[in-house]
This record gives C-alpha cells, sequence and structure tokens, in this order.
C-alpha cells in the first residue's frame, strides 16, 4: 500500500471551499498516476493472496455454468435465419446464417477473429441490409466507447475500405441497402450528429442530416418494423423531440413530429401509415395516441394516463400493439387489439424481467420476447398473437447442476424512513435458517430512472450455494414502481435514493436474513455513489462494500464542463453551477463528506479508460477514505488498465473479475474487524 501525497488544490464555490487533497491524479499517463495505481493493484494482489485458490475454484464454477458450445434462437428475415453460435474455449460470437429450407451456413461474421491480438473488443452492433448482400458492424478496442464502422460485403467476404470514426453504435439501413445512417461522437461522447453514408464514399463526403448543439441532449435513431420510416429522436433527462423521415426515399429530410418543449417526453413508433406515440404530456407514466404519418402533430389517445401503470414500449403490427407496461413494481405485457379484446400475458415466476425481441418481419402475428427471472434461465418465447398460444423456442442450459427447485425468490416490501414501502427481492436456498446467522449480498442502483434487474444470473449460483441470502434492492431512483419512482430519487429528493437502500438493509438484518456483521453490498457506475454515500452516512451497517467504476467524485466531476456527460447530468443531479443545487449535491456527494470514522471493508474498482466515471474518481476516494478510516478495515482499489466502463470484454475474462469481487466478499463477510 502506497500512501499518496497531497496537494493544497482547493475550489471556491458559492463561498464554499471544496478541499481536493488528490486532485493531482487526474494527470492521465504520468509516472506519478501510473505508478500508484500499479502499486495500488500489487497491493490488491498482495492482500488477496490467499484468495488465490478460491478465486480459481469460483472462476471454474462460474465458467461450468456457460455452455461453451451453444447456438441461438434464430431469428427469420425474409429468405434467411440469422442465429449466432459460441464454439468451447472462444471468447465471442459467431454470427451465422442459413437460406431457408436450406442446411447450408455462411458465417457473416467471426467476433473471435476481430478480437485476435487485441486485449479490449467490444462488437457494438450489427446491421444487415435490407438486401441481404451487406453488414455493417461497429467495433471499440480500448473500451472508450468510440466506434468504428465497417461494412462487410457478404457475398464475396470482403470487408470494404468504408471506415467511419468516431461513431456511436447505432446503424439504420436505407431501402437501397447502399446507403446507411449513422451518429457521430462528439469529444465527450455525445451522439450529437446523425450522418448519412453512402457505400465508397469517404466519411468526410458523408450528409450531416440532423445537428444537436445543445450539451444537454443526446441523439438515437430508429426505423419502423415495416423499414418505410426513419425516427431520430433527441433526449435529455428532461426533454424530446423526435424526427421521421423515410427510409425508401434517399432525398428525404426529417420533420420534426411535434417539436420540442421542455418536460415533455415522447417515443414514437409507426406501422404503415399510423404513428404510434407514448407521451407524459397528461401524466408522468405516460399515454398512448395514434396519428396519421402525414399529420404527426394531430394525436387521438388509445390508452388514457394511469397513475399507477406506466407505458415502457410498444411493438407495433397491422391489427394490433403489444404494449410493456410497469405496474406495482412488475412488468406487464399488455395485448391491445384494434378491432377486439384486450388481453393481458401472464408469467409464473413472483418476480420476472421481460425483453422484447427485434421481431423484425413486419407482416409475422408472432411476439418474439426474452423471459429471466432470478430462478428461471434465460428463455427465447414466441407468443401467438391470435391464438395466444405460448412457445418456448429456447431456454439457456446451466451446467453444473443447477436445480430452481433449490431456491426461493420472494417480493417483500421494506418501510423507508418516509413510510414509503420499497420493493426488495430475495433469493436464497430453501435450507437457510433465518436467524441473522447467513452472510447476505444486497445490490441497488437507483438512478435515471433505470429498473433494478430480477434477472438471472448464473454466478450468483456460486453465493447462493455457499448460504448467502441475495437481494436486489428496487428503491427510488429507478422506475420500478413506476415514472414518480423516478423523479422521488433524483434532483433535490436524491437523498431518497440513499434512505430506502438503508431501510433494505434495516428490513434484511430485523427479519433474521443476515446480521450486519455479515452484510456485503454492491452498486456501479451512478449505483457507486449509493455505495459512497451510504458508506458515509451508515458505516456501521455494511461490514463489506464493493464500489465498481464508482460515481463518487460528485462536485468535482459536475463542476467541470468539459468532462464527459456532465452537462447533460445537470436533469439528474441539479447543476451546481446554482447555489440551491450546489448545496444540496454538497449534502450527500461521497467524497465530499468522507469523515473520521470507522469505514466498513471496500473494494473500488476502477477502468483506466473509462469515460463515463473517470479511473481518478474511485482512486481519490479510496485514497481519502484511507486517510480518515479510524477502524482496521482493509480498503482497496484495483484498476483495470485494458478496459473501460464495462469492464474486461470476452464472456469468460469477465468472470475473472467477478470472482476477484466474490472473494473479497467471501474472506471479510465473516470477520467481525
Amino acid at each position: 500500500m502506497t500512501i499518496p501525497r497531497k496537494s493544497d488544490h482547493v475550489t471556491i464555490m458559492h463561498g464554499y471551499a471544496l478541499q481536493d487533497p488528490y486532485h493531482w491524479m487526474r494527470e492521465k499517463d504520468t509516472d506519478e498516476v501510473l505508478s500508484f495505481l500499479h502499486a495500488e493493484n500489487d497491493y490488491v494482489n498482495e492482500t488477496l493472496s490467499d484468495t488465490i485458490t478460491l478465486q480459481e475454484e469460483l472462476y471454474q464454477e462460474m465458467k461450468g455454468r456457460i455452455k461453451e458450445a451453444d447456438i441461438s434462437a434464430s431469428e427469420i428475415i425474409d429468405q434467411f435465419e440469422y442465429y449466432y453460435r459460441t464454439e468451447a474455449n472462444k471468447q465471442y460470437r459467431i454470427y451465422c446464417r442459413k437460406p431457408l429450407g436450406g442446411n447450408e451456413e455462411q458465417i457473416i461474421l467471426d467476433a473471435n477473429a476481430l478480437a485476435e491480438g487485441h486485449p479490449y473488443f467490444v462488437l457494438g452492433t450489427l446491421r444487415v441490409s435490407p438486401n441481404h448482400r451487406f453488414l455493417a458492424y461497429t467495433i471499440d478496442l480500448n473500451g472508450s466507447e468510440h466506434f468504428t464502422v465497417h461494412v462487410k460485403d457478404l457475398e464475396t467476404g470482403s470487408v470494404l475500405h468504408d471506415s467511419l470514426q468516431e461513431a456511436d453504435t447505432a446503424i439504420e439501413w436505407y431501402a437501397d441497402s447502399s446507403t446507411f445512417l449513422y451518429m457521430i461522437l462528439d469529444e465527450t461522447r455525445r451522439a450529437y450528429k446523425i450522418a448519412k453514408h453512402v457505400l465508397g464514399q469517404s466519411q468526410s463526403e458523408d450528409v450531416i442530416l440532423l445537428h444537436e448543439p445543445d450539451e444537454a441532449f443526446f441523439l438515437g435513431i430508429d426505423k419502423s418494423r415495416d423499414g418505410k420510416n426513419f425516427f431520430i429522436e433527441s433526449e435529455s433527462k428532461t426533454t424530446s423531440e423526435c424526427w421521421i423521415f423515410s427510409a425508401e426515399d434517399n432525398s428525404s429530410s426529417p420533420r420534426s413530429i411535434a417539436g420540442r418543449e421542455h418536460g415533455h417526453e415522447y417515443h414514437v413508433t409507426s406501422h404503415g401509415h399510423k404513428l404510434y406515440v407514448l407521451s407524459n404530456r397528461a401524466g408522468v407514466n405516460f399515454s398512448l395516441s395514434t396519428a396519421q404519418v402525414d399529420q404527426p402533430n394531430e394525436w387521438n389517445e388509445v390508452l388514457p394516463h394511469r397513475d399507477d401503470t406506466k407505458l415502457e414500449w410498444i411493438v407495433s403490427y397491422s391489427d394490433r400493439l403489444v404494449i410493456g407496461e410497469r405496474k406495482g413494481g412488475l412488468e406487464h405485457v399488455h395485448i391491445h387489439c384494434f378491432n377486439g379484446e384486450d388481453h393481458m400475458m401472464s408469467f409464473p415466476d413472483p418476480v420476472y424481467d421481460i425483453t422484447p425481441g427485434k421481431n423484425p418481419m413486419s407482416d409475422s402475428n408472432i411476439f418474439r420476447f426474452y423471459y429471466s427471472s432470478p430462478i428461471c434461465p434465460p428463455t427465447v418465447y414466441d407468443y401467438d398473437l391470435q391464438t395466444r398460444k405460448l412457445t418456448i423456442v429456447k431456454q439457456d442450459e446451466i451446467p453444473g447442476g443447477f436445480q430452481p427447485n433449490d431456491y426461493i425468490v420472494e417480493r417483500h416490501f421494506a418501510i423507508a424512513s418516509d413510510g414509503v414501502h420499497v420493493p426488495l427481492t430475495i433469493i436464497r436456498k430453501k435450507d437457510i435458517q433465518l436467524d441473522g446467522s447467513a452472510p447476505a449480498f444486497m445490490v441497488g442502483y437507483g438512478s435515471y430512472g433505470f429498473s433494478m434487474p430480477t434477472a438471472f444470473s448464473s454466478s450468483l449460483v456460486s453465493l447462493l450455494n455457499r448460504g448467502f441470502v441475495c437481494a436486489r434492492a428496487h428503491i427510488r431512483g429507478g422506475s420500478d414502481m413506476g415514472e414518480q419512482w423516478y423523479l422521488d430519487g433524483k434532483l433535490q429528493k436524491k437523498i431518497n435514493t440513499f434512505s430506502d437502500f438503508i431501510a433494505c438493509a434495516e428490513y434484511l438484518i430485523s427479519n433474521g436474513f443476515t446480521a450486519k456483521e455479515r452484510l456485503s453490498v454492491q452498486g456501479g457506475s451512478a449505483g457507486g455513489l449509493l455505495m459512497g454515500a451510504i458508506a458515509n452516512m451508515r458505516p456501521d451497517l455494511f461490514h463489506t462494500i464493493i464500489a465498481s467504476v464508482p460515481f463518487v467524485d460528485l462536485m468535482n466531476t459536475m463542476l467541470d464542463a468539459s468532462l464527459p456527460l456532465t452537462v447533460a447530468e445537470y436533469e439528474e443531479w441539479g447543476n451546481p453551477n446554482v447555489r440551491e443545487d450546489f448545496e444540496y449535491m454538497l449534502t450527500y456527494s461521497p467524497y465530499d463528506n468522507i469523515a473520521h470514522q470507522d469505514y466498513p471493508h471496500i473494494l473500488a474498482i476502477a477502468g483506466y479508460h473509462d469515460q463515463r466515471v473517470s479511473y481518478w474518481e474511485p482512486a481519490k476516494w479510496i485514497a481519502k477514505l484511507r486517510d480518515h478510516n479510524t477502524g482496521n478495515s482493509t480498503i482497496l482499489l484495483y484498476t483495470k488498465f485494458t478496459a473501460g466502463h464495462f469492464g474486461a470484454s470476452g464472456r469468460f475474462d469477465y468472470l475473472k473479475e467477478l470472482a476477484l469481487e466474490y472473494a473479497f466478499i467471501l474472506k471479510y463477510s465473516n470477520k467481525n474487524d
């Protein structure tokens, strides 16, 4: 362990002096910074040297629950069925297709070959042209999330000279199969331009269809299921604007559907000549309206706003809509018929996750979706919208003897400090005694309206089988209970996120699921801010904390508008240039509220190339924690030098990182120091 030097760096704002003794750690690539980070990694390896065998055991267990040689459910598009497969001992997918009714496989892209020689590799998006000849795809080779677009000719097997730099992942083809849309990133990793690329042209010749100058807004592109229309959406944390234009006419220009009005969020898709619009104009949980493509401003309400139900997504068909809704903390699927009776789909588990598939064939009556629960492995279903028949297309096989009946999944509610009931998903083996003797592992997030997933995790089985009670806290700041749940955990109500998580921890303890001496918690990114806040607020309640790429230096980051994402984040946390926002943010900023007190055992994970949460945030946080910690706890920093925000890229490599985290938890979960 090294003791880093301190500086006298101070930022004066609104009469407050923000002390930042480790400001120098922002000097990326300097010998001093690199020496410190490498020394910290050495210290982690030394401290956890007695867990090397355990880490390998965990890794082999988790790897053993992945079926190495597997094949996905196929997706029929016109005359082809597309799928991917994996092979033993290979990290990445192999993407393939076959002619319908044929057996001859064509490998359209082998990600293993693309990744060869690169310590980090992410394949972003694959889009096959409408005539099925060209494949456009994006890759990131350092974790910066700045992608390069490439195009492969599937007839000849050659990669074209087209190479588009500084791109986001989204790609959508025009009907002519020689032109596509993509998004260009600015220096802060914000998608701010939509460009049109013609095969064979240089990137400098690409036409910019739309430029979003407002730093609070990010662009996105989509295409209707029938392939007729493109949609561009510019979205901040509170406001959106949508444009529509033809995917069949290369000369068409984007037309704004409803303009831009502060606080108005709307999302649009189409089928044939009809638009479908989700809008929060009538209420925070959104309502559904229709319009004609040639009269996009004239909306007719179909489903009104409901206080207890949030509308989240739509898949459109010629005679009905499949609508994703959230009510009572659970996802629901509503089949809305234009000329018939509506109905709701039903699912067997008490909690579950549902994700709609691509459903690329616009004339199909089949709705494909992906289903999972804490004890149900990922399953692909096809639902016949006419017969209401549900068919399992594929369910992931979990090798290693996993038996769902060995476990219990329950939905509980903790009572927050203001009396609000906070959902808590709890998973455990059936033989666990609820007398406080079991170790527990709880995760939380609570930001950006992101609902805490309740999907299956094969890696979590390693903790469950070691007697852990595992919990997922559905705290405010997410949208688990609807849009108001999100609004009640952001800006001037952000403190609710932390008090909710504390209430969930107290619920686990008071109901015999665990004891505070055996409670481990984890959060990443904005969930890392949660970890930093609760460590300061209630260090006595949590024995071990894992903070993955944690956003913990709130004030310094939000005061630096040159950093990626900062300006866009004002609508989530507040604008520190406004005194009222500054003072509220300062009350919970993890780095600024570190105090002289006993802290839990803490492991922070940083990504050296992280463009979302810079490596120096966890580095500075850990240095200051150690300087103020009055107890004997172990506080560690581990930096991944070949990764960004999302960790290792291979399907096996990330398990090694997870094995390190689990080993840390297991080492300290039963220690009382």
